[in-house]
């Protein structure tokens, strides 16, 4: 039998998803030039780009802009897209496996992390990835019942979703004239884990103070000694300071940044959020040498409206699919997917992004991590087998789709609707004007056909 990824034999691979790790996996293996191969993206909604169109807040048009070099995957020819089509349910892993000689998963990770404390179901009490999507106007969160009439918000966790949902909470004057924002986080302000461009855009914010304790910021030895061997904590810590020594807050609006402090309730009056009861918490050295906080047994309450949790995001199963619940990502080693029991290699299957790693890194990690994964698929093709030579015709996976009833969307559907978008937000001068339900999209899709 001839080998796979020739003109003979062309290698036919699937990817689930069309966000940045998706596309860079596709990138990737577009540029191995000794490879003939075709690529077919299958992506939940008739929109690719994943977090980039749905997580990047929307005054960040600068990171948007990657979407543009993400295009260019999409628009070559040897790739397909398929959109508006949902694993697990418009198509399966058995019949993906009958079609394609490899198959990526680049799911993301759809999914918070919970605090587990009594409270946190209460109106108006939401995980950041459904005030991150309700603002972007992601199709799952577009209807998110978010009460924006209070006083002040409690965002928990130091991070830049928290650092993105608290801007876009102060950012509008017209919306929030007198919004009182805290952000708490439970480790010390050497542990912070946001990036040194999200904190210092805080306080360029305009109407917006930023309020620092300066006892928040001062630094047992363990800390200063991990400050001294982290460049990005001692640039935080220096705008940290910069906050602190400002006296004077005359502006509309505050942002106040509070760490050594977690929430062990919230407080509900009549259903809704009222107050936050918050622990004080002090840093010890754990058994192995590191900081960890620590709770001291002294609470305060902090009245609020609303609470976000941004602590954290973790992947799903997905059906199929061996999966590493204590990690929360797909089973796999160098990318590799593998059965959690006997560690053996899942002929053919892969994963990339947050599924592969977990939610660490920004969309610029992506790139050298799908292309790790993309050298082990390279390196499986001498030894593969490939699927059967009569399931390589490309219309094998439309011939089975169509009958079934299911409306996907083309590489050129999507151009139709990123038109529409686009023409409409001109009117307005703005970059773009999003449909926000699948209908509305698919709507505009059937019109431009």
């Amino acid at each position: 039998m001839e080998r796979l990824a020739t003109t003979a034999r062309p290698l036919r691979v699937a990817i689930i998803g069309a966000g940045p790790a998706g596309l860079y996996a596709a990138e990737a293996l577009l540029k191995k030039p000794d490879l003939v191969l075709t690529i077919d993206i299958f992506n939940r909604f008739p929109t690719p780009f994943g977090l980039v169109r749905d997580g990047v807040a929307p005054d960040h048009q600068s990171i948007k802009a990657v979407a543009r070099v993400l295009d260019r995957t999409l628009a070559d020819p040897r790739v397909r897209f398929f959109g508006n089509v949902t694993y697990g349910v418009d198509v399966h892993h058995k019949e993906l496996k009958r079609f394609y000689d490899q198959i990526v998963y680049a799911v993301g990770a759809q999914a918070d992390r919970r605090m587990s404390i009594p409270g946190e179901d209460l109106l108006n009490s939401f995980p950041a990835i459904s005030f991150v999507g309700w603002y972007n106007g992601h199709p799952d969160y577009r209807d998110l019942p978010v009460d924006l009439s209070c006083e002040r918000a409690v965002i928990v966790g130091n991070g830049n979703v928290a650092m993105d949902v608290t801007r876009m909470l102060v950012v509008s004057p017209d919306a929030l004239q007198k919004t009182d924002i805290v952000v708490l986080g439970r480790r010390g302000a050497a542990q912070a884990s946001f990036t040194t461009p999200e904190l210092r855009e805080l306080g360029r914010l305009e109407g917006v103070d930023v309020v620092v304790d300066p006892q928040d910021i001062q630094l047992d030895p363990a800390s200063q000694a991990e400050v001294e061997e982290d460049r990005t904590a001692k640039a935080n810590l220096k705008y940290l300071r910069e906050y602190a020594l400002r006296t004077e807050h005359p502006a509309p609006r505050r942002i106040t940044l509070r760490f050594l402090a977690s929430p062990v309730e919230i407080i509900g009056t009549g259903g809704r959020v009222a107050a936050v009861k918050v622990e004080h918490n002090e840093l010890v050295v754990d058994s192995n040498g590191g900081l960890r906080s620590k709770g001291t047994g002294r609470l305060e309450v902090i009245e609020a409206g609303l609470v976000l949790r941004s602590i954290g995001y973790r992947t799903v199963p997905i059906e199929g699919v061996p999966f590493d619940h204590a990690t929360s990502t797909v089973n796999n080693i160098a990318g590799q997917v593998v059965h959690p029991n006997t560690g053996d290699m899942v002929p053919g299957e892969y994963v990339v992004g947050w599924a592969k790693r977990g939610p660490t890194g920004r969309i610029g990690n992506n790139k050298p991590d799908s292309a790790s994964t993309v050298e082990s698929m390279v390196s499986d093709i001498p030894t593969m087998r490939g699927i059967r030579d009569d399931h390589r015709d490309l219309s094998r996976i439309e011939a089975f789709l169509r009958p079934r009833g299911i409306d996907y969307a083309t590489y050129q559907d999507w151009q139709i609707l990123d038109n529409y978008e686009i023409t409409s937000g001109v009117r307005q001068g703005r970059p773009r004007i999003k449909r926000t339900t699948v209908p509305e999209m698919m709507e505009v899709i059937h019109q431009g056909r």
